[in-house]
């Protein structure tokens, strides 16, 4: 069955109406709500199946839809949709891994008041991002990019009666605008530059090669091609959504939403629409490396930017102990190697890592939000241990998900699109050093991961929530093991049988590796992070919620610093947030007391101006014409007092002047 370019919006289509039903269905509604948001995904994954056949026929091809939005003079802007092997494959992981998210949301959500407005607020969330994959324009990516900014605020405040989370929705959402407001700027000057936002238009398009040359012969400021200064500048966007350093201090306190909320913004959607976004425009990323006297590659500061957060990131979670934000900063981590990937040349091994990575993380997320829920939310990992008696089913597949993340070898699929990057930074002739934090980053998430296993699920309980926690119900446990599953066999999509690579990009360099040195150093390393963190967890595990953590007792300030996340977000409020509070503050004053005053005297000029009115209105027309009325009316008395009626008057009165009229002419006459 052949699936046709011009039905793709049917993907983001359905949870759209999904969406729609859920905003109209009353509180008591939950079936329907869930209901259809479940069967839409459901729909919407069927149908991304079919795309994929479609699109898997002729790898190569980008089968496009375009249609004229709106007219305006001589000109038409266009929107449309792409299909290809990027936007199919991530087409079926979005609605996979989001169906098994909305069912585990039907058991972790079941208590909630507002179990309907949650449902509505996850489809209008799926229904964005799906708009900005089937988009074959950067006009309606931004338009879905920002409607996922708004579902995201909308989940994160979910539960908006905690102060924590309505702070930490506002913060990502005014985080994020920041990156978008590059975007805008890179979208803008693009459109300026070409006239058209679509990504292909039968040789038009602003990834085809005609625009691509046009834009690298044009330079900017310093000699910046325009290629490179608008591709930073959407990379701006990118940067906001995915966390990267500097704006990547949203991203752990969004784990203030509901677990699923978690799983969905930190796996298959939110997070990884940035690595999408410069997988997408990969070849205006990419075009000034045909320009060797180029000041600076696009792609090399999104190297510099992934390898930064790749280390910081894994750094950052040794020292967390709030479950969720474990794997917050976790997530940061490897999407700093996704954007690694992506700046090194090697788009393909992003893209595996994201699909890969969008398996384990929703299984980690979910598999904390079963511990969650069993604990009576509790997720402080000091007061949790030995849940792994008490949570089988949770236990087991929450540690194929570790593995997974750890880059465990052979059979876990988190390896191999990890061992794709690392192999990709090793070849990048430009610098060695992205390689080295990405190693690093190795060790230290092998053994974060392996302390946060070791403190939930080891030991003995050191809370009531955790001595009477009990494994989640089935709703729960079975999208779990699905994703157990599912993260196990896209081993059988990895780097050594390179048929992902080569349906994504038939022209891409495959070759199973740069040799084995570098793997076995990988494996080394993920064995020294996993042997260290079982060694300091395990060998003595934690016996109270108040003991000291050996990290923290072994070096108090370096911990204390990770703890607090390298303080950047005190350094933000010394700095950008004082500035930005003066900035108001002066605004406020600016507002008072200039244009306020300046509205002050015109009210204070239309008063007086009204008071003259009134007086010249009073003393002057009104007196005038009283007067006059007063002149009319005596005068109208006295002639009617004349008017009696009485005949024999009025022929006396005639008489008389007849008289005095004959008077005058006579005596007139005499002289």
């Amino acid at each position: 069955m052949s699936f046709s370019v011009q039905l793709l919006w049917l993907i983001p289509a359905l949870p759209l109406a999904a969406a729609a039903i859920g905003a109209l269905t009353p509180r008591g509604g939950r079936t329907l709500a869930a209901g259809a948001a479940i069967a839409a995904m459901l729909g919407s994954f069927v149908l991304s199946c079919l795309a994929l056949r479609t699109a898997l026929v002729d790898p190569s091809a980008h089968l496009t839809h375009n249609f004229t939005w709106f007219a305006f003079g001589s000109e038409a802007l266009q929107l449309g949709w792409l299909l290809d092997p990027l936007t199919a494959f991530m087409c079926v992981m979005v609605t996979f891994v989001g169906s098994l998210i909305f069912i585990f949301s039907t058991g972790y959500m079941k208590e909630d008041a507002n179990f309907t407005r949650f449902f509505c607020f996850l489809s209008l969330f799926a229904a964005a991002m799906l708009g900005i994959l089937v988009a074959n324009s950067l006009l309606l990516v931004f338009v879905s990019w920002e409607l996922v900014g708004l579902a995201s605020y909308l989940l994160i405040g979910f539960w908006f009666h905690k102060p924590e989370a309505a702070a930490a929705a506002k913060k990502a959402f005014i985080t994020t605008r920041i990156g978008d407001l590059g975007f805008l700027l890179g979208l803008l000057w693009l459109y300026h530059a070409t006239g058209s936002l679509l990504f292909y238009d039968n040789g038009a398009g602003v990834l085809e090669a005609d625009t691509l040359s046009l834009l690298i012969t044009e330079t900017t400021l310093g000699g910046l091609a325009v290629s490179t200064a608008i591709g930073l500048l959407i990379f701006c966007g990118a940067i906001g959504k995915s966390g990267q350093f500097p704006l990547h201090v949203w991203l752990p306190d969004a784990m203030e939403g509901p677990t699923p909320v978690s799983a969905l913004i930190h796996a298959a959607t939110m997070v990884a629409a940035g690595v999408f976004l410069i997988a997408r425009i990969y070849p205006l990323m990419s075009a000034d490396l045909a320009l060797p006297e180029a000041p600076v590659n696009a792609l090399t500061i999104v190297t510099a930017i992934g390898a930064i957060t790749a280390l910081m990131g894994a750094c950052i979670a040794v020292a967390q102990n709030d479950l969720k934000r474990v794997l917050a900063f976790s997530t940061v981590s490897q999407l700093g190697y996704m954007m690694l990937a992506l700046g090194v040349g090697s788009w393909v091994a992003a893209i595996f890592h994201l699909l890969t990575h969008a398996f384990f993380k929703a299984l980690l997320f979910l598999g904390a939000g079963s511990v969650i829920h069993a604990a009576h939310h509790e997720q402080d990992i000091r007061r949790l241990g030995g849940l792994a008696p008490k949570m089988k089913l949770t236990f087991a597949t929450f540690a194929i998900g570790m593995m997974a993340l750890a880059g465990v070898p052979f059979l876990f699929s988190g390896f191999w699109s990890k061992e794709a990057i690392l192999h990709a930074a090793h070849a990048w002739p430009v610098s060695q050093l992205p390689l080295a934090f990405g190693l690093t980053a190795v060790v230290l998430t092998a053994f974060y991961m392996t302390r946060l296993v070791a403190e939930v699920f080891f030991g003995q309980p050191r809370s009531h929530a955790a001595e009477h926690a009990h494994e989640s119900s089935a709703t729960m446990t079975v999208p779990l093991v699905l994703l157990a599953v599912a993260t196990i066999a896209l081993s059988l999509l990895a780097w050594p049988t390179p048929w992902l690579a080569q349906k994504l990009d038939p022209l891409a360099h495959t070759e199973a590796a740069h040799g084995h040195g570098l793997m076995i150093l990988s494996i080394a390393l993920v064995g020294v992070g996993l042997g260290l963190g079982a060694w300091i967890y395990l060998r003595k595990p934690r016996t109270s919620a108040d003991a000291a953590d050996p990290l923290e007792s072994a070096a108090p300030s370096a911990f204390d610093a990770l703890a607090r996340r390298l303080g950047f977000d005190e350094l933000y409020a010394a700095t950008f947030g004082r500035l930005f509070f003066a900035l108001a503050k002066l605004a406020d004053a600016f507002d008072r007391l200039v244009w306020g005053g300046v509205v002050r005297a015109v009210a204070a000029l239309g008063r007086w101006i009204g008071v003259v009115n009134q007086e010249a209105e009073d003393n002057v027309l009104n007196a005038g014409f009283d007067s006059g009325s007063e002149t009319l009316r005596t005068g109208g008395r006295a002639y009617s007092a004349t008017q009696t009626g009485d005949a024999h008057g009025y022929l006396l009165t005639m008489a008389v002047a007849f008289v005095l009229l004959v008077l005058v002419l006579v005596i007139g006459g005499a002289r």
